[in-house]
């Protein structure tokens, strides 16, 4: 397994390196250090809003895009294949501000994944989470679906 995935902090700041955050104000401002949780802001920047004053509904699917995946790489270890697969994401109000979006993963979730993959057949993980502004009121709504199975030996 990468060192990226080994130690939270690093991984952390590995992603506010990463360009299409860095240069649209998504930053990681928290992850666990058993991989559990991460948190990822969206600041509203002159430079990342759309022509009706809010939020580029690009950059909130953005902040979201790999971060379920990315979570379960250290959380099964490295016998896995884990992609993503699907993605929906519905705007429910315009975004302003500082938008939030919270990902995490329990251990019924991860014991079903290694249920299900322990043969070699393959996981669907279904994860919905709301992104939120601050004041808590959902602005979008994230669906995405992850493809887990084991490696071959």
């Amino acid at each position: 397994m990468s060192l990226l995935f080994r130690n939270a902090r690093m991984f952390k700041a590995a992603m506010n390196l990463y360009p299409p955050y860095w240069g649209t104000g998504i930053s990681v401002t928290e992850v666990s250090p058993d991989f559990r949780r991460m948190v990822v802001r969206l600041k509203a920047r002159f430079y990342n809003g759309n022509a009706f004053g809010t939020h580029f509904g690009g950059s909130l699917y953005s902040m979201c895009d790999p971060h379920y995946a990315l979570l379960l790489i250290p959380l099964l270890g490295p016998g896995y294949v884990i992609w993503d697969k699907a993605a929906r994401i519905d705007f429910l109000r315009p975004g302003r501000g500082t938008l939030t979006a919270v990902f995490d993963w329990n251990d019924q979730q991860l014991a079903e994944i290694r249920a299900q993959t322990a043969d070699g057949g393959k996981c669907l993980p279904e994860r919905t989470l709301d992104i939120v502004d601050s004041d808590g009121k959902a602005v979008a709504r994230l669906w995405k679906q992850l493809y887990v199975r084991r490696k071959q030996p």
